[in-house]
């Protein structure tokens, strides 16, 4: 199988708050983060279809990891999985 990424992927479990005004506020956590993007698990909520743009705020124990949410794109969805693409 050829490597399409570009961008080295690394394990992490960060949580994740998107938000969006068609459906309010989703949590899940990264499976994986690179520079491009990341793999985000959301369980018992719905799930954005592919092409929406969302609000992320990344999070950890004790406060934000971005103070001012990032943009980024479903790129993938499969069952509770989200690939979400930073948006420049």
């Amino acid at each position: 199988m050829i490597e399409r990424r570009q961008y080295e992927r690394t394990s992490a479990t960060v949580r994740v708050e998107m938000s969006h005004p068609g459906f309010g506020t989703i949590v899940g956590f990264t499976k994986d983060i690179s520079e491009g993007g990341a793999q985000v698990q959301v369980e018992n909520q719905y799930s954005p279809p592919v092409g929406t743009e969302v609000l992320v705020r990344f999070k950890k124990n004790i406060g934000p990891i971005n103070q001012e949410p990032v943009k980024m794109r479903v790129v993938r969805q499969l069952r509770n999985t989200l690939g979400l693409m930073f948006l420049r």
